[in-house]
């Protein structure tokens, strides 16, 4: 014994022991250390570590709490958090969906039934195979699944299992030891100025009843650099056009991404279009969306077939925006700021900083160390 309570120290080693009772229970555990300075504070912590763990309510017998209740009361929470946007609630009731189809016994399973190891099973399966999603179309199906969509997914998990770690289900959440997906950034493939107005082209003339609209749709997510959500919500009302602006909205209740109106600059190519769809559509309330269909990736994608060049989405015209942007001269921050970044142009520049390659080739030809004539 030793001169502090609960403290023991072996007599040949002299290492120190905690001693102590806490609701009933013996602990008895080495401090790691000699000093009975360093000692008493490791003390004071572990009986504080053991005292809350005690207070934790234990699973009753009758405590069988499903995966599907704990579904049910993670999504209540969800829906009734105001700080997160609808868009983001959407998301994360896809990834339950996920989660339900790769792993169909689950809602019957007891959260207490969960262990680390099985966890970590479904978590590999998961990430090799995906949902097996039937692509539209086709007799294939989609295997894997990208490391975002994985890595959100567990987190999703995760969350919905830390409510049997709050009831006391258990002490450390089943999920600890899932890894997570090494995320990398997409390489960009855009398209090139000439291939993009073909590509155009090939979307207004395909024959579809709403060619020339989806055209219209493509022309405007590349000439104004919006994501597709803030598009669809764009209305005449939005188009200023005294001011040569565009104002970008988003959702109605939480704005853009960012929460916030911006202001986009309308380039003229924007400019002409707005006009034309103005002048072809005078009659219609300011209130009327913009642009008359709110997507076109099948569209997109035979036109990219029939071109010949890597297939890219609505979100790839966004950086075509940006990309085309800087290669024009305008300089990244404010390129960042007209897409609406809010990092001053981290982001951009960790995207963008490697534009196309023949760019680059033409940029470099106007480096010299040759000392001009004038200069001589």
């Amino acid at each position: 014994k030793t001169t502090v309570e609960n403290l023991l120290r072996w007599k040949s080693s002299k290492i120190c022991f905690a001693n102590f009772k806490v609701g009933g229970r013996v602990v008895r555990k080495s401090l790691k250390t000699t000093l009975i300075s360093v000692a008493q504070p490791r003390l004071a912590k572990l009986i504080a570590e053991e005292k809350k763990k005690a207070s934790i309510k234990k699973p009753d017998v009758d405590d069988k709490i499903t995966f599907a209740q704990a579904t049910a009361i993670y999504l209540e929470q969800l829906d009734a958090n105001p700080d997160i946007k609808p868009s983001t609630k959407h998301y994360r009731r896809q990834c339950v969906v996920a989660i339900q189809k790769t792993w169909p016994e689950i809602d019957s399973i007891e959260l207490r039934k969960l262990s680390d190891s099985v966890c970590v099973d479904w978590a590999r399966q998961f990430r090799a195979n995906g949902t097996r999603f039937h692509i539209p179309g086709t007799n294939k199906v989609r295997e894997g699944v990208s490391p975002s969509r994985y890595n959100n997914t567990v987190t999703t998990l995760r969350q919905i299992l830390q409510i049997g770690v709050e009831r006391g289900l258990f002490y450390v959440n089943p999920t600890t030891g899932i890894p997570r997906a090494r995320e990398r950034a997409k390489e960009l493939q855009l398209p090139s100025r000439s291939n993009f107005i073909k590509l155009v082209e090939l979307v207004e003339t395909s024959g579809a009843g709403q060619g020339r609209d989806c055209a219209d749709f493509v022309r405007g997510l590349a000439f104004s650099g919006c994501r597709i959500g803030e598009a669809n919500r764009i209305v005449w009302n939005d188009v200023l056009w005294e001011r040569d602006e565009l104002a970008v909205r988003g959702d109605p209740e939480t704005g853009t991404k960012n929460w916030e109106v911006r202001y986009v600059p309308m380039i003229p190519e924007l400019r002409r279009l707005l006009d034309r769809m103005r002048e072809e559509r005078p009659a219609e309330p300011l209130d009327a969306p913009v642009f008359r269909v709110r997507e076109c990736q099948q569209s997109l994608d035979r036109a990219c077939t029939l071109l010949g060049i890597p297939r890219i989405t609505h979100h790839d015209l966004r950086h075509l925006f940006a990309t085309t942007a800087i290669e024009s001269g305008i300089d990244i921050p404010t390129v960042s700021r007209l897409l609406g970044h809010k990092d001053g142009g981290v982001l951009a520049m960790k995207t963008y900083g490697h534009l196309r390659q023949d760019h680059a080739k033409a940029a470099v030809q106007k480096i010299s160390f040759s000392v001009p004539a004038t200069s001589i």
